[in-house]
């Protein structure tokens, strides 16, 4: 049980963190400082989400979203627990959909942190070592630094 609440109360923590940051998206938005050395540059061949919002249509949808995904992301271990299957793998689809949307800002950071929540499906040191934590950092970080 006490597995369980890990995670929960991680859920909790970061679901204030996260929300607090969405009410009023800035129109475009400037590379996360916590964002890995060259995330942000341009590649060679631009990829769908380049632009200032990557995938999503204005910067209030991808806060949205990313925000939501990234709270969510911290459930998973109680989809399992509770043996929701299917809510469990359209999750999974939805993170990995993200992940691919998500402006280049904070595209390598939410990759990170969908692999690291799935990865915590089969292996709850991932909570417990404080993985998750460190994988959740860059993404708050993005979220409170271009969702105002």
């Amino acid at each position: 049980m006490k597995k369980l609440a890990q995670p929960l109360t991680a859920a909790a923590l970061f679901s204030a963190l996260a929300l607090t940051g969405c009410s009023a998206p800035e129109a475009a938005s400037a590379p996360s400082a916590a964002a890995p050395a060259g995330s942000a540059a341009a590649s060679a061949s631009p990829s769908k989400s380049s632009g200032p919002f990557g995938e999503f249509a204005s910067a209030a949808e991808a806060c949205s979203t990313i925000s939501e995904q990234a709270t969510g992301s911290s459930l998973l271990p109680m989809y399992v627990a509770q043996g929701k299957t299917a809510e469990l793998e359209q999750f999974k689809a939805d993170l990995a959909s993200t992940a691919e949307r998500a402006p280049e800002s904070v595209k390598a950071d939410f990759t990170r942190l969908k692999d690291t929540a799935i990865a915590g499906l089969g292996d709850q040191t991932v909570y417990s070592s404080g993985k998750f934590e460190q994988a959740m950092a860059p993404v708050t970080a993005w979220l409170g630094a271009n969702c105002k």
